[in-house]
């Protein structure tokens, strides 16, 4: 397996070259990703014509650009593309040729409707990292249920563990 970016380095850090695909929402994953783009990664927000839900959560001055989406988002270009769409998933597969890593949290069963699974985006670039962020097993019988934190708490017992100290469920650290 070839280690060496696929592009010419470009900007500053470790990562300078690397291009970088994020098709996640919520926190997990935008986090992380921005993290590769603050060590100088290349990385390219996809996002459904919507646009992230996370750009509407917390104050804003602009329309969907909540504090939410602009702290988990820096160091990221964007484009919008609606993957249930014939042409937007082309378009997905020409960034995918030229990029060394993916990741989405994009569920199971939809992650293969939309062909960003693991065996569609290795088809297209087999030297590609790719990476999935799920709740849940993908195989087991949740695989597709949604993970937010509170379902992740209730289905874990976390939420039950803390009625032991206040006599009611409730959601840690609230």
């Amino acid at each position: 397996m070839d280690s060496q970016p696929q592009q010419p380095a470009e900007g500053d850090g470790p990562l300078a070259g690397y291009r970088v695909l994020d098709l996640s929402v919520n926190v997990l994953g935008p986090v992380a990703i921005q993290i590769l783009g603050d060590m100088g990664a290349d990385v390219i927000k996809i996002e459904s014509p919507d646009g992230n839900y996370t750009r509407q959560v917390g104050p804003s001055r602009n329309p969907k650009m909540g504090a939410l989406f602009l702290n988990t988002n820096r160091n990221k270009r964007s484009v919008v593309l609606d993957l249930k769409k014939p042409d937007a998933r082309a378009a997905l597969l020409d960034l995918v040729r030229s990029a060394d890593v993916l990741v989405h949290s994009i569920r199971p069963g939809a992650a293969e409707r939309l062909g960003v699974d693991y065996e569609a985006i290795r088809a297209v670039n087999p030297r590609i990292i790719h990476a999935s962020s799920s709740g849940f097993r993908l195989d087991g019988e949740r695989r597709d249920w949604l993970a937010f934190d509170d379902v992740i708490q209730g289905a874990s017992g976390v939420a039950g563990m803390m009625a032991r100290a206040t006599d009611e469920p409730r959601y840690y650290p609230r």
